[in-house]
């Protein structure tokens, strides 16, 4: 199966599917998680990824991980933004679905 490239609009380049995948948890909550493998980084990042995982209850998302152009890697709860490090790929599935499963602990 050959990946699924796209043209990115930032760098101007292609960019290449690592992940998509929607984890449905219940009758209101799932995760949607997108990797893309870019040939440059997205500024002010220094790794050659772009993403977006988000946990979404009733319609809200309540934790995300992305990196934004300009912004960098970020980490998003209950609607606050604090820096991500980010330290690869498998790291950060890792951390979404920990920080998922903390909020489902506290929030029954």
């Amino acid at each position: 199966m050959t990946p699924t490239r796209v043209f990115s609009q930032h760098t101007g380049m292609r960019a290449t599917l690592v992940i998509r995948r929607r984890v449905v948890f219940g009758d209101r909550d799932f995760a949607e998680m997108v990797v893309w493998r870019v040939p440059q980084p997205v500024p002010p990042t220094t790794h050659g990824f772009t993403y977006r995982l988000a946990y979404i209850v009733d319609g809200r998302r309540v934790i995300g991980f992305d990196n934004e152009w300009g912004k960098g890697d970020l980490r998003h709860v209950d609607g606050r933004e604090e820096p991500y490090h980010f330290s690869g790929v498998e790291s950060l599935l890792a951390d979404v679905l920990e920080a998922v499963a903390a909020w489902r602990r506290d929030h029954g």
